[in-house]
């Protein structure tokens, strides 16, 4: 597996693999990797030839109360999953590659940001267009898979590579859970052993509510159950979306309707 830091080195890596005919995959992510990363590079190597895997914790998508700071890193162990899982390239882009000084891409998330994540995040979506849309430019794939965990951001970065004409094709892959329906997420890790027991119960109560479609009677079970505030419950998508705190922790999962 190839690492690499610099624009003009991707370059030279990506062009070698285009020569050979070969489709370009990529997962773009904030790294703290786990088996919900590794399934959507199992995705993409159903679809390209050569995968590349990013590793680059955005800061314009973090408000100044969230927690860049501390959201957990880990380098040379992501690196070894990755080459563990068959990645060709890791791309670890600096900030000064993404947002080199007087290169303004500033674009804006589309509808689809409305409502849900941009309530309680107002610049949320605007931070990860921005840094997606220069990811790939960066690496210019033909494909690129990105969890279905986080739905309104996949249909936002849908929008963005449709009303920018990008030619990229963008797969969702599926939710990845532990045994007892948890969604994994990096930020797990913040859970105490007694929290995790309240997380899990959020998938069996959304399950619920994608029979009973009864929004208030859901929002009711999470408090029953122990989380600490709920951000939003909603129907869109043909999906039944939630958001909700545990401690400092704020949890999203989504269930098909």
């Amino acid at each position: 597996m190839d690492i690499i830091r610099t624009q003009t080195e991707l370059n030279t890596a990506l062009s070698n693999h285009r020569k050979q005919g070969e489709k370009i995959g990529f997962v773009p992510t904030m790294g703290a990797l786990h088996e919900g990363h590794l399934s959507l590079i199992q995705c993409v190597q159903q679809h390209s030839e050569c995968i590349v895997v990013s590793i680059f914790v955005n800061p314009t998508q973090f408000a100044p109360h969230e927690d860049f700071d501390s959201y957990p890193r880990d380098e040379a162990q992501d690196a070894k999953k990755l080459e563990d899982a068959g990645v060709d390239i890791l791309f670890l882009p600096t900030e000064s590659i993404l947002y080199p000084a007087g290169y303004d891409s500033n674009i804006k998330a589309g509808d689809a940001a409305q409502g849900l994540e941009t309530i309680f995040r107002p610049h949320f979506f605007d931070g990860v267009v921005n840094v997606v849309y220069r990811l790939f430019n960066a690496v210019k794939p033909d494909i690129a898979v990105l969890g279905e965990k986080d739905f309104q951001q996949l249909q936002v970065i849908k929008e963005m590579v449709q009303s920018q004409n990008l030619p990229i094709k963008i797969i969702g892959a599926p939710i990845i859970r532990d045994k007892h329906g948890l969604a994994l997420s990096s930020r797990n890790a913040y859970l105490s052993e007694d929290e995790l027991n309240i997380a899990r119960q959020l998938n069996q109560i959304l399950r619920t509510t994608a029979k009973t479609q009864n929004i208030e009677e859901t929002k009711n079970a999470l408090l029953s159950a122990g989380f600490d505030k709920i951000d939003y419950i909603e129907k869109k998508w043909n999906r039944i979306l939630a958001a909700a705190w545990l401690g400092k922790t704020r949890l999203i999962d989504n269930i098909a309707t």
